[in-house]
């Protein structure tokens, strides 16, 4: 009853299929797995000289069991791939790119050894990106583009880092032409922000580092220091303005700015970023 290169069986909500498919890895004719999408392969029959009615469970444990033929899927739109990372990426006039060879392997965001640097700069500055072995980066000098490549499209280690560098690129590329900003706007009674270039409880990493003091509920001032390369200034006492190079350095500062008063949704008080704005909830009532 059961063929050996049978592709897929159902019987009511289960769903039967060959070993083979669902490890790739080992193949054994005749060898059945009894799986489901939510709970994964349950029991496991080796079904050449069985009859298959007699390997399947009782009906009675079918809807406990909530075995599925295929995926459940919560919308209509078909699923595509991002390719993000095949799109070219464009150069302004003034931006300079360059590729180089690193002396020695260092950890790349966790992932494995990078051996190659990516240097942009631009007017407001450098920044530079070291990117795995497996990476590769076409830099088209007449057409001023960029191109990433990976060595398997199939791994999908690669293709999770193919669109991740292209994103960090083309931040750096806007970053040293037009630089990032994020705005910070305090909303509660008495909250302001001041920028000071000394602290009374912090001490400075670096010389000429300036603070952001905060005056927002606490019985004392929170001061934090400007880390290196963004720039903070206050235009009115219920903004802040950050501005810099690097994206990710400086939403970072924002965050931990915000961290002191995130927004509540009772009152819609706290520290919104990038215009922020939150649903606010009625008060409880006992």
């Amino acid at each position: 009853m059961v063929q050996d290169d049978a592709a897929h069986l159902e019987a009511g909500n289960l769903c039967l299929q060959p070993y083979g498919q669902l490890h790739s890895k080992t193949s054994r004719k005749g060898f059945w797995v009894l799986s489901s999408a939510s709970f994964g392969e349950v029991t496991v029959q080796d079904l050449k000289d069985k009859d298959l009615a007699t390997a399947l469970p009782p009906t009675f444990l079918a809807p406990s069991l909530l075995f599925a033929a295929s995926s459940r899927r919560f919308g209509s739109s078909p699923i595509y791939a991002s390719h993000i990372g095949s799109n070219p990426l464009t150069l302004p006039p003034d931006v300079e790119f360059k590729v180089s060879n690193l002396n020695s392997a260092r950890e790349w965001t966790g992932l494995g050894a990078s051996t190659r640097n990516a240097e942009v700069k631009g007017p407001l500055g450098t920044l530079s990106l070291s990117f795995p072995a497996y990476m590769e980066i076409e830099h088209d000098e007449g057409k001023r583009q960029l191109k990433l490549s990976v060595e398997n499209q199939k791994e999908r280690k690669q293709r999770e880092m193919w669109g991740t560098t292209r994103a960090y690129l083309a931040n750096y590329i806007l970053g040293v032409s037009e630089g990032h900003t994020a705005i910070l706007g305090l909303v509660g009674v008495g909250y302001r922000a001041t920028v000071e270039p000394t602290s009374t409880t912090m001490i400075a990493e670096y010389p000429g580092q300036q603070f952001v003091s905060l005056k927002i509920g606490f019985t004392h001032p929170i001061d934090l220091g400007i880390p290196r390369g963004v720039k903070a200034t206050v235009p009115q006492p219920t903004r802040i303005l950050l501005e810099g190079i690097d994206k990710e350095g400086l939403n970072q500062f924002a965050a931990e700015i915000r961290r002191w008063r995130k927004p509540e949704p009772y009152k819609g008080k706290g520290i919104f970023v990038n215009g922020e704005t939150i649903r606010l909830k009625n008060k409880k009532i006992k």
